[in-house]
């Protein structure tokens, strides 16, 4: 059984630094979707069965929860999960932690829906591809 949740890598950088020396609020949005295209990356199957299908997740709410500051040379982890799947959203639970004690820094749940991309127009979570995502669902 493949893992539920994903775990990806990075340091904080002087570029993604504030004016006080932390990282800006803004940079954790770019954190979190590194999270959540390497879940997809180590789901090359479900990643596939979306291009197959003509459909892609996008995001349409995003609510994020800043802990404690991250600064240069920090390790984080962004743990990424799947936390809910309804018949026409989804919602993803992200979780970005100092790797050296495992603090958290910023706690975050991403909705998405399911968009046919020919049609421009949010289609049900259905089929194969609810198949395939329901044993994803991480229990919170």
């Amino acid at each position: 059984m493949e893992p539920r949740q994903t775990t990806a890598s990075l340091r904080v950088r002087g570029y993604h630094l504030d004016g006080y020396g932390h990282v800006n609020n803004a940079r954790y949005l770019e954190f979190l979707e590194e999270g959540r295209w390497a879940f997809f990356d180590e789901r090359p199957a479900l990643a596939g069965m979306l291009e197959r299908l003509g459909v892609a997740f996008v995001a349409v709410n995003l609510n994020i929860d800043y802990r404690r500051a991250a600064v240069a040379g920090d390790d984080l982890e962004v743990v990424t999960g799947l936390a809910e799947l309804g018949t026409r959203s989804a919602r993803m639970h992200q979780d970005i932690r100092r790797a050296r004690d495992g603090r958290l820094v910023a706690g975050a749940d991403v909705t998405f829906v399911l968009l046919d991309v020919h049609a421009n127009k949010a289609v049900a979570i259905a089929g194969e591809l609810r198949d395939a995502l329901a044993p994803l669902v991480v229990a919170q």
